[in-house]
């Protein structure tokens, strides 16, 4: 190696929550390469604020409305030859015995229970209806989408309490490629998006429970790639 030539390693703590790791060449004869450092560490620090920490009983649910590809199972009281069990198509629709094209996404088991006895009432006597979901894949604003660097990039229904801790195990984890720390959550608030950073790499690898945060109905999480 020339003898104006030095390698540096540089390790930089956390800055805003991050870990950074830059291998830098320092060439003597260009004075401006410090320059060039502190640019790359301005744009290794968080884009987005920061979320509270998690209190573990954040609870968002709401009642469960039934989604494209969740099965319903349609109990008709002294009636087995119109009970069946039939999916919820992708259009929001369903189709069961004595049943044609019914509206079934958006709506709470409960009140699909009595549309359809509504609908059944034109050719059975007073019948009574029960309906039973299966497969709980919800509507979208009831989903948490994860996308990017996770092991198994996915949609998984929001539970009451759940944590970004939560969602990283459902999905089997970050993959080696992942630039954790620098994770976002795309949120509705106030009717508009916004973005908010998520310490993952923190969280999972230090341990640090402070960079928990709570999970909201409709959120989507985006783990990037590192670039280096």
């Amino acid at each position: 190696m020339p003898p104006d030539r030095i390698v540096s390693y540089f390790k930089i703590g956390r800055m805003r929550g991050e870990v950074v790791r830059i291998y830098h060449v320092v060439h003597k004869a260009y004075p401006w390469s410090l320059l060039l450092l502190l640019m790359l560490l301005g744009a290794c620090s968080a884009k987005y604020p920061q979320l509270p920490t998690t209190t573990g009983d954040a609870r968002f649910s709401t009642q469960y409305l039934i989604g494209p590809g969740d099965t319903v199972e349609i109990f008709v009281w002294r009636n087995p030859d119109v009970s069946t069990s039939v999916p919820v198509r992708p259009d929001g629709h369903l189709t069961a015995p004595l049943l044609e094209d019914l509206p079934a996404a958006g709506k709470t088991p409960t009140e699909l229970a009595r549309e359809i006895e509504e609908k059944l009432s034109t050719y059975l006597r007073d019948p009574l209806v029960t309906v039973i979901v299966n497969g709980f894949v919800g509507t979208y604003d009831q989903q948490i989408r994860i996308v990017g660097e996770a092991a198994e990039p996915q949609s998984i229904l929001y539970r009451d309490s759940m944590t970004a801790l939560d969602v990283v195990i459902a999905v089997g984890g970050m993959t080696e490629f992942a630039d954790a720390n620098k994770t976002s959550i795309i949120r509705v608030v106030d009717g508009k998006q916004k973005q908010f950073t998520v310490r993952l790499d923190d969280l999972i690898r230090d341990g640090d429970i402070t960079a928990n945060v709570d999970m909201q109905p409709g959120d989507i999480l985006i783990i990037p790639e590192a670039w280096f």
